[in-house]
């Protein structure tokens, strides 16, 4: 529950990736007097992903800044339509317009590096006949592609529990935008090598956010956490009742 109307941090990772990256920003945030939440995100599809969150976020009494890195951003794209979301923070992420889809907005702009590097694998799905694919990294470019300024034996780990995600997110088009309504910060990762920082430029300036740029691979949450606890904590401050 937030203290005093202050919001509520809900944290959204992205693909080939779980909570724990936000462990450094978390202590960051937790160290300022703000509530944080950070949820496991399913990675199956960009609905029901969307769908998830919005559930999660419409449980906490009071106002809610959504933060969402890499896919996440287009996560809470969706999600933070919900009323309680007074602001959105995008950490290298997709900031989509309605009717858009990843793939759509990712090919406007030459890929990145990980567009050679990832591994397709087939998964079940309950009732249905026809697999699903799950999309990784290769274990062996995730660091240089993902956590190039991460320590190594960290990254290594990153690579062997990474969470894959469901190759029909990339599909799926936003049915709303949610930067339309609501104030939004958003972070260029400038030496990103998973997504094109031209991609999270386009976005964020399309939809007329307050952004920076920090000299940082993909994984900027642990590798500059407290440039991302201070971005999250002036949409914070500014949006707080």
């Amino acid at each position: 529950m937030s203290r005093s109307g202050s919001p509520t941090v809900v944290l959204v990772h992205g693909a080939f990736a779980d909570a724990s990256s936000y462990s450094r920003v978390i202590p960051e945030l937790i160290a300022r007097g703000l509530d944080v939440v950070a949820p496991a995100v399913p990675n199956r599809s960009l609905l029901g992903d969307a769908a998830y969150i919005a559930s999660l976020v419409r449980r906490i009494p009071g106002p809610v800044v959504l933060v969402g890195h890499s896919y996440g951003g287009a996560v809470i794209t969706v999600a933070g339509a919900e009323d309680n979301v007074t602001a959105l923070v995008y950490l290298a992420g997709y900031a989509l317009e309605k009717g858009e889809s990843l793939g759509e907005l990712q090919g406007r702009f030459p890929d990145s590096d990980l567009a050679d590097a990832l591994v397709y694998t087939p998964f079940p799905i309950e009732g249905s006949a026809t697999p699903g694919t799950d999309v990784s990294v290769r274990i062996d470019r995730f660091s240089s592609i993902f956590a190039a300024d991460v320590e190594p034996r960290l990254a290594h780990v990153l690579a062997v529990s990474q969470r894959p995600l469901a190759a029909q997110a990339f599909a799926e088009q936003a049915p709303v935008a949610a930067w339309k309504t609501k104030p939004s910060w958003g972070l260029v990762a400038s030496a990103d090598r998973t997504i094109n920082p031209d991609v999270e430029r386009y976005g964020y300036q399309r939809a007329g956010m307050t952004t920076v740029e920090v000299d940082s691979s993909h994984l900027v949450m642990l590798a500059h956490p407290k440039r991302v606890a201070d971005l999250i904590h002036e949409a914070v401050r500014a949006t707080a009742l």
